[in-house]
């Protein structure tokens, strides 16, 4: 009889395996980035897809409760919804900004000499006039500014045109995304369904219940925060539309925009769209770029203390500190869309960390301060 005999350093083996294909893969690093990013590209569609479907669950769950629609009516009103606002976007909004910014860059060397007279005229008002060196410096600057505010208007035109032939590059796989959105709307309940059957297959049943429960809690604090913040942000950018026309401010809506857009940064937001839009219209008037500046900073007040908590309420339940840590660190990392997701992110991190020390005091029989 021959007895089986355990084979020395047998387990290894897997250990060794695991090491060399790391190796290979370190050394072959530009190779995996490819295949990566080549996946990436494949993938794009449904990338789209997700996120088209992730923003317009919310409007779709809305108008089934609120009109006992069934689901494929629906999502037939939500996406009429979109295809009405896309094409708005496109056939009036978007050519007008794009004349704005032309006129804006055509016009920059008028408005400059215009701000250089109005300085010369009242000068003696201010009575700078004897400080020769100081005049002649705040006209130095003067024409420098605006020489630097051409070359970075050109500069970010040029950007423009350059993301513009990318996104008609990738306008497809919007389209194809678009498409494949309306069967993840349709058949959500089923992928939810089959993702939970997998998890409860392959984890243990209480791992997979608590991981469930924080999903849900994360999906509803990001969809009420990026919807939330959208709206908002929409409303503010339409009154200040509104504003800066009765105002007869120029380029009324390229700056609303530029304040829409920003106002989605919580904290920060207001003031970098007051910046450009301050800028903007002070070459072409000091009074006015006054007048929209007070305006701005009267919108600002009014969305931070009644219209963002009326739509948004206490959605992630940060402080201040924290709220500006999350969005100095999502900037530094990942630029504009960092500070907009920090937040969401900060707070996610927040509850997890929250949960985590609970569980450990309560297995330490320690009670909670």
């Amino acid at each position: 009889m021959f007895k089986n005999k355990k084979i020395p350093y047998l387990n290894l083996i897997p250990i060794l395996i695991i090491s060399f294909l790391l190796f290979k893969a370190i050394n072959n690093i530009e190779i995996l980035a490819e295949g990566f990013w080549f996946l990436m590209s494949i993938l794009t569609p449904f990338f789209w897809a997700f996120g088209t479907a992730y923003l317009l669950n919310p409007l779709m769950i809305h108008i089934e409760k609120r009109f006992k629609l069934k689901r494929g009516l629906s999502i037939l009103v939500v996406y009429m919804i979109l295809i009405g606002f896309i094409t708005l976007t496109v056939t009036i909004i978007s050519p007008t900004i794009t004349k704005n910014i032309g006129d804006l860059v055509d016009n920059i060397p008028n408005f400059a000499k215009q701000t250089e007279s109005w300085f010369n005229t009242n000068v003696k008002n201010l009575n700078l006039a004897n400080n020769a060196n100081l005049v002649e410096s705040i006209n130095n600057f003067l024409t420098t500014s605006s020489d630097k505010l051409t070359s970075i208007l050109n500069t970010g035109v040029n950007v423009a045109l350059t993301k513009a032939i990318n996104f008609t590059s990738s306008f497809l796989k919007m389209i194809f995304g678009f498409i494949i959105s309306v069967y993840m709307l349709k058949d959500k309940e089923i992928f939810k369904n089959n993702i939970k059957k997998f998890l409860y297959a392959v984890f243990d049943q209480e791992s997979v219940t608590a991981f469930l429960i924080f999903g849900d809690e994360v999906n509803k604090l990001f969809s009420q925060y990026i919807i939330g913040k959208f709206i908002d942000s929409l409303i503010i950018g339409l009154l200040c539309a509104i504003g800066l026309t009765l105002l007869k401010t120029p380029y009324a809506l390229l700056i609303s925009l530029i304040v829409g857009i920003t106002n989605m940064i919580p904290y920060f937001g207001p003031f970098i769209g007051m910046i450009p839009a301050v800028i903007i219209t002070i070459f072409y008037s000091p009074i006015q770029a006054l007048k929209v500046l007070v305006f701005i900073l009267f919108l600002q007040q009014f969305d931070g203390l009644y219209l963002g908590p009326k739509i948004l309420g206490d959605k992630v339940g940060l402080s201040p500190f924290w709220i500006i840590l999350a969005i100095t660190f999502g900037g530094g990392l990942f630029g504009v869309l960092g500070m907009f997701l920090g937040v969401p992110v900060m707070a996610v991190i927040k509850i997890s960390l929250q949960r985590l020390i609970s569980k450990r005091l309560k297995n330490k029989n320690i009670k909670e301060i």
